[in-house]
């Protein structure tokens, strides 16, 4: 196989409802990438996009073929993504494999979302499609209460107690926040201290509202392309050393296995075996903390903190640019916000553009030389892992 590059990214502000179509929002991302990767549209062998409510929010099928021909990439391949929130990162992993396998030199991948626009109420309604559709959520539950029985498990299983566990809790949602701010791109830019948290309003016991993160809009796109032509494109390029991915099946067929994911623990293994590192290597991740309890949950599958005590290492600053991993200097899902057909994607923005130490000094992790990115779609359903490394 050979190596593969990301050579330009693109992203669009994470944001409320947005006016413009996702058709719209995706040109404007695949711009920037095409843009940053000195190509020109013709130069795209392939499309690869993430999208997951289009017939839902603004009753647009196809996606990708409408997208694909605005952006002027006329008549290529173009396929649609749909792994609920992992639906861009599937897009990216499938690009990287085209491009390795020698079948393609430069793909496209990237992945829109318009969430925010759907309003609370519909979005809640089709968000939970992605838990079993004819046992959960008849029975009431939606993602809020997925996590929120994940709180429960991961107290009860670590001997952690509740009102520890919220302030935690809490310390993830406050340092995403605190990056979130300076990012110009995120949805949410504002400080919010650990009192304020911890007096929110109730959603889901113990999840309140600043453990949750916002239904956004947004867009984000990425170019791949060989090493051979990444030579040619950027001085700069950042490869994708390692890649994986896993499913499984409905919560309920997980329940031996909780709080932790199987699947996410497969799909890092395969990334990490593939790129020969661990996870002390990793320098930066960007995580699936749709809500704050998965951040823990996440970091502690992933390698970085021992099973039980990610909640204190949050505390502690280890999670925090100069400690043991830089996680979610973007303001990950909680502050940047989750168009969820575009947030893979834009988790590999952020690395990428980490990486070649292109983001605001207020959240620049120094040095920084491998990141990752982790991907959660549904109750555990589709997990997606990505390493990347400097090239250069």
């Amino acid at each position: 196989m050979r190596k593969v590059a990301v050579v330009g990214v693109g992203e669009t502000k994470f944001s409320g409802p947005q006016e413009r179509t996702s058709v719209e929002l995706f040109a404007e991302a695949a711009a920037e990438a095409l843009t940053e990767s000195n190509l020109k549209p013709k130069d795209i062998q392939a499309l690869y996009l993430g999208n997951v409510l289009g017939d839902f929010s603004e009753g647009q099928g196809s996606m990708q073929a409408f997208a694909a021909e605005n952006i002027g990439c006329f008549n290529v391949p173009a396929n649609r993504y749909e792994g609920a929130c992992a639906s861009a990162s599937m897009a990216v992993r499938d690009a990287w494999m085209w491009v390795a396998s020698g079948f393609y030199d430069v793909v496209l991948a990237g992945g829109v979302e318009r969430a925010a626009t759907m309003g609370t109420p519909l979005a809640t309604r089709t968000f939970a499609m992605f838990s079993d559709s004819r046992y959960e959520f008849p029975s009431g539950i939606t993602f809020p209460a997925v996590f929120a029985m994940l709180a429960h498990l991961y107290a009860a299983k670590y001997g952690v107690p509740l009102p520890k566990l919220k302030e935690q809790l809490a310390a993830v949602s406050v340092q995403s926040y605190k990056y979130g701010m300076f990012n110009p791109q995120a949805h949410l830019r504002k400080e919010v201290t650990m009192e304020a948290v911890l007096s929110s309003f109730m959603v889901s016991t113990p999840l309140q509202l600043h453990d949750c993160c916002p239904f956004s809009d947004g867009a984000a796109a990425l170019v791949l392309a060989s090493e051979e032509t990444a030579k040619k494109l950027t001085s700069k390029p950042v490869f994708v050393v390692g890649a994986g991915q896993a499913s499984n099946g409905p919560l309920a067929n997980q329940q031996e296995y909780l709080p932790r994911l199987r699947a996410r623990e497969l799909s890092a293994k395969q990334a990490y075996e593939m790129a020969g590192l661990k996870p002390e290597d990793i320098d930066i991740c960007e995580l699936h903390d749709c809500f704050s309890i998965a951040s823990l949950i996440a970091a502690e599958s992933l390698g970085f903190f021992d099973y039980g005590t990610s909640g204190e290492a949050w505390a502690k600053g280890e999670a925090d640019i100069g400690g043991k991993v830089a996680i979610n200097t973007s303001g990950g899902l909680k502050a940047k916000g989750h168009p969820i057909g575009a947030t893979g994607a834009g988790q590999v923005y952020e690395i990428a553009k980490q990486l070649r130490e292109e983001v605001e000094p207020e959240r620049q992790v120094e040095g920084g030389r491998i990141g990752m990115t982790d991907t959660l779609g549904g109750d555990g359903c589709t997990l997606v892992n990505l390493i990347l490394q400097r090239g250069w």
